[in-house]
């Protein structure tokens, strides 16, 4: 039985070919001649062109041609990509286009009904059939009465009784009982 460890390290493998993605930004490792180089495509490719460079200026023109060869697929690599992402950007652009035509013909065509039918002033109107306002009390409807159907009485309050008012002449006299017999009298 493989261990758990393989298994994930082969299915990130494949998730990768089967899955390309977005290739201009994904990073690669690139097994070259003068070991590995690792980046973006195009990192890859001012990388071996600098490599491609330093050969032939070292008098060195085979590795130097293995250096732009290495450049080259990438390049192609890039190449390919990009015209891919144009075709699906014009892909998508097109249908964003037909989309919004099909809208534009839908609302043209709900406002030209819309106009028609204020010109005339007469749509398709339903048939009002009479509703009886009482349902008999003989006709079985198979409704069960439940609490919630039935009206609710407001529930009654109990008032307080008010408070008597005090007089304006018990707060002005500071007190003093001026005839009202509930009313203390001061002490002298």
């Amino acid at each position: 039985m493989r261990s758990p460890k393989s298994r994930s390290r082969n299915n990130k493998s494949n998730r990768n070919r089967n899955n390309p993605g977005n290739i201009i930004n994904r990073v690669y490792d690139s097994s070259g001649p003068e070991g590995k180089v690792r980046g973006t495509p195009q990192q890859i490719i001012d990388k071996y062109t600098q490599l491609a460079r330093d050969a032939f200026l070292s008098n060195d023109r085979v590795a130097g041609e293995n250096f732009q060869q290495h450049a080259e697929h990438y390049t192609r690599l890039l190449s390919e990509a990009q015209r891919e992402m144009e075709a699906r950007r014009q892909q998508s652009e097109q249908q964003n286009r037909e989309r919004q035509q099909r809208e534009k013909e839908e609302r043209d065509a709900r406002a030209e009904r819309k106009s028609q039918q204020a010109a005339v002033g007469e749509g398709d109107q339903p048939d009002i059939v009479p509703q009886p306002d009482v349902v008999d009390d003989n006709s079985e409807s198979g409704l069960v009465d439940t609490p919630e159907s039935k009206p609710k009485k407001a529930p009654t309050r109990t008032r307080k009784p008010r408070k008597p008012a005090k007089s304006e002449a018990q707060g002005t006299n500071g007190g003093e009982s001026g005839g009202t017999p509930d009313a203390p009298e001061a002490a002298e």
